[in-house]
């Protein structure tokens, strides 16, 4: 096999992995192309990894899920698959442009009726749920800064069972720099910090390589009453 550079390496078993276990999706492909089209940047998750959030869901049975950070409604998509039957999903999103362009995407996937995306800014929304919560299973991929205010939101609006994602968690090993002045390394140790010190989660991380390099994604089980 002709060996290839690192991030080569990790795309092309991304690729394998898909291929193989994800297979081809005619309505998440027209979300990219959806997203792209509008200049969204391209930060989805990868196609194995939305599976990975859809199985979570399933194995929840996860009737209300909450995503904090909706982009072009990939892993919106995704999450949204595996609600139980009559489940519902609030996706918060700060950008018009970015929830136009899930909204159609939703839309196009027939989901429109079983998620909600609300817009503004996220510490402003969230608030608001707290009549919907709790929530069974709960996805923070939004700004880096801000994630641990949004994880005590996530806590809140939870119940004892209900699972905690938070992506972006290993910055390819910029968590590392306890004097890292960069607002997104700050923002994830913080939360690592209020993660380890909370009673009412156990959780983990897993790191992660592929088309998206270096990362990952704490997974989190809340054990106590929020």
């Amino acid at each position: 096999m002709k060996r290839l550079e690192t991030d080569e390496l990790w795309t092309a078993v991304d690729t394998y992995i898909a291929d193989h276990l994800v297979g081809d999706d005619k309505i998440l492909d027209a979300a990219l192309e959806a997203s792209e089209a509008a200049g969204l940047p391209p930060i989805n998750v990868a196609p194995n990894q939305g599976k990975f959030l859809m199985m979570l869901a399933q194995a929840i049975g996860a009737r209300r899920i909450l995503e904090i950070g909706t982009l072009g409604g990939y892993s919106t998509i995704w999450l949204a698959r595996g609600l139980a039957p009559g489940g519902r999903l609030i996706t918060l999103e700060l950008d018009p442009r970015c929830a136009d362009v899930a909204r159609t995407n939703l839309a196009r996937a027939g989901l429109a009726e079983c998620v909600e995306v609300r817009m503004g800014r996220a510490l402003d929304t969230l608030p608001s749920l707290t009549a919907e919560a709790p929530f069974e299973l709960i996805f923070i991929d939004a700004d880096k800064p801000s994630t641990p205010d949004y994880f005590e939101w996530a806590i809140r609006l939870s119940r004892p069972g209900s699972l905690i994602l938070v992506d972006n968690v290993v910055r390819e090993g910029a968590i590392l720099g306890a004097d890292s002045d960069d607002p997104h390394v700050r923002g994830i140790r913080r939360f690592y910090e209020l993660a380890a010190a909370d009673s009412r989660v156990s959780g983990t991380v897993l790191q992660t390589v592929g088309q998206k390099g270096h990362d990952g994604i704490a997974i989190l089980r809340v054990t106590g009453a929020a």
